[in-house]
């Protein structure tokens, strides 16, 4: 069996018990706290590049399409 998400395998292993318990207990992605899969981009999901002054929580690339809509000037 092969999926993308692990939310798809659940489905698929729903009426598996025991197959079902050994998928959690060792692919189950566990909860992040620290590092930098924690923080992601609002927009898109990218955790590189990120921005977080001024709550902005964006990844570069966003950043740069959004803002002037956000009131952000470029200055050379």
């Amino acid at each position: 069996m092969t999926a993308g998400s692990h939310l798809k395998m659940l489905n698929q292993l729903a009426n598996k018990p025991a197959k079902l318990k050994k998928y959690e207990k060792f692919n189950v992605p566990k909860k992040r706290t620290t590092g930098i899969n924690l923080r992601k981009c609002r927009l898109c999901g990218r955790v590189t590049g990120h921005m977080r002054s001024y709550g902005l929580h964006l990844c570069r690339q966003c950043f740069r399409d959004k803002a002037k809509d956000l009131g952000f000037k470029k200055y050379r």
